[in-house]
């Protein structure tokens, strides 16, 4: 299977594994749980997985690489404790609680969340002393003494012995206590979620165009070469940091991710050329409705260079739309905020509209901090907190500047003259221009759109060019996210038309058949 089919199994055995009936109990009980064990390639985003489905389920997560510890820190350290035994003292040995149980303890106390997983990487690669160690808590789930509490699900994973000298076979015993998924690198599935991520359009463009490279181990006389996805996802993040800060990405650079000499010089030249197209074609003008007749010299252009054009206006585009919907969260939040706000300040439970408002800020940041301690939250969920917060910060220094009805001693004092009438007005205001601009910023996004629909129509009319930029939308998350919340005309029109020209040549292709 790829990884996005096994970290929909994942999720499915989440929800299994923690369904109650109407008394409480666990519908499967917790021993016969059996472990995950995920099997497959270096960096292909098997821990990436159990991460995402913990979050999109709403439970913790702990994680080890347990090639990192030993027997000691495994099963804790041993003790001398008193036991009477039918009247007899003896003095018998115990163990402290295991390091990665006593974590599990820590991350529930952080979070109140009491219902996880407990990933453990490279699994296989245990050694011969902690072998048995491992059998016997992936049977019963103890370390020792120590039971992993209720409610949370063991994942394991590994490489196969052709990616890892250390990996050492699982016998039949172990094999039938587990739940072994085998996941194979799918550049399909990692641009499922490269379009979620905002992975870098240099790098989507490069793949899609050289999919070969994206995952690749290669061995000569001299060295093991190997590209993973995680090394793309990682040269991604590098890159965009690069780009505001003027940094130029080079060959050195990206070999330091893509440890294939090889496709690190192919990829350098490839950015350099994206980016030369992005200067040449200026995707900026073309998304403002400005087009010059040397952008539609590529139709003209080799279908490599066309593609890459396209792709760089769907990876605009998606940062304009990813932007949007990290603004409607945050415009949501703050909405339930001022709704709070108002009962609070018609009620005179809270006289102080500031005050208030510096309470919720305390409380957004004590949740972020809480649950990243149990990285419950997602990229963008992490991203939109923030968000709330800064704009918190704003609205509570707009409250207390407003000075016009303060008193002489109270402004002095720095303190505000209790209005909550006028409170709430500023509040809505301040609301209601941050929305005006919202609003501005969608119908300004949809324009772009449509130009860009506009400059593919007069470039390639309504051939291949525009099916890949059709189906770069469609795949999408931002992308879908603000079609489905603000139609827009030309996507529905060429989606429509295209739609209705496949199927004629279904047809005609039918009655070919038949004649």
């Amino acid at each position: 299977m790829n990884i996005r089919q096994a970290k929909q199994e994942l999720i499915n055995t989440v929800k299994a594994y923690t369904a109650k009936d109407e008394t409480g109990a666990y519908l499967i009980p917790p021993e016969k749980q059996r472990p995950l064990l995920l099997i497959g390639p270096p960096g292909i985003g098997k821990t990436a997985i159990a991460w995402q489905a913990a979050q999109e389920c709403g439970i913790g997560l702990v994680s080890y690489t347990i090639t990192h510890h030993t027997r000691q820190s495994t099963i804790g350290l041993p003790f001398i404790s008193d036991k009477v035994y039918g009247g007899t003292p003896y003095k018998i040995t115990e163990y402290t609680m295991s390091e990665i149980i006593a974590s599990v303890y820590d991350m529930i106390e952080k979070t109140g969340v009491k219902e996880g997983i407990l990933f453990l990487d490279e699994i296989n690669c245990v050694s011969e002393t902690l072998a048995p160690t491992m059998l016997q808590f992936l049977q019963y789930k103890t370390f020792g003494t120590h039971h992993l509490p209720d409610g949370f699900i063991i994942v394991t994973a590994g490489n196969p012995p052709q990616y890892n000298k250390s990996v050492r076979d699982f016998d039949i015993v172990t094999l039938d206590r587990v739940r072994k998924l085998e996941i194979e690198e799918d550049f399909d599935a990692f641009k499922e979620y490269a379009s979620a991520n905002s992975i870098h359009g240099s790098v989507m463009a490069y793949l899609t165009l050289r999919r070969d490279n994206f995952y690749s181990v290669r061995t000569d006389v001299e060295d093991r070469y190997f590209v993973t996805a995680r090394g793309w996802e990682d040269l991604s993040h590098l890159i965009r940091v690069y780009e505001k800060q003027q940094i130029p990405v080079t060959k050195t650079v990206a070999g330091q991710y893509l440890q294939d000499p090889v496709i690190a010089e192919d990829f350098a030249s490839y950015y350099a050329l994206y980016n030369k197209y992005k200067n040449i074609y200026r995707v900026e003008d073309i998304l403002d409705g400005k087009v010059s007749e040397r952008a539609l010299e590529v139709r003209n252009a080799p279908f490599d260079e066309k593609l890459s054009l396209i792709l760089l206006l769907s990876d605009a585009l998606q940062q304009i739309f990813r932007g949007l919907s990290q603004e409607k969260a945050e415009q949501t939040m703050l909405l339930s905020i001022l709704s709070d706000l108002r009962a609070h300040l018609k009620s005179g439970a809270e006289p102080s509209a500031a005050g208030y408002i510096r309470g919720e800020k305390n409380r957004i940041e004590e949740t972020l901090r809480s649950e990243e301690k149990g990285r419950l939250l997602t990229e963008e969920k992490k991203r939109s907190l923030r968000g709330v917060i800064l704009a918190i910060e704003e609205l509570e220094n707009r409250l207390l500047d407003e000075s016009e009805n303060r008193p002489a001693g109270e402004a002095a004092a720095g303190m505000r003259a209790a209005d909550p009438a006028k409170d709430f007005a500023d509040a809505s205001a301040w609301f209601a221009a941050r929305e005006n601009s919202r609003q501005e910023e969608i119908r300004s996004a949809d324009a772009k759109l449509t130009s860009a629909f506009a400059f593919l129509a007069r470039a390639f009319g309504e051939g291949q060019e525009m099916v890949i930029f059709l189906s770069e939308l469609s795949a999408g998350k931002w992308s879908m996210e603000f079609l489905t919340a603000h139609p827009n005309e030309a996507y529905y029109r060429y989606n429509k038309l295209l739609l209705l020209q496949e199927r004629r040549q279904e047809l005609v292709q039918d009655i070919l058949e038949l004649m």
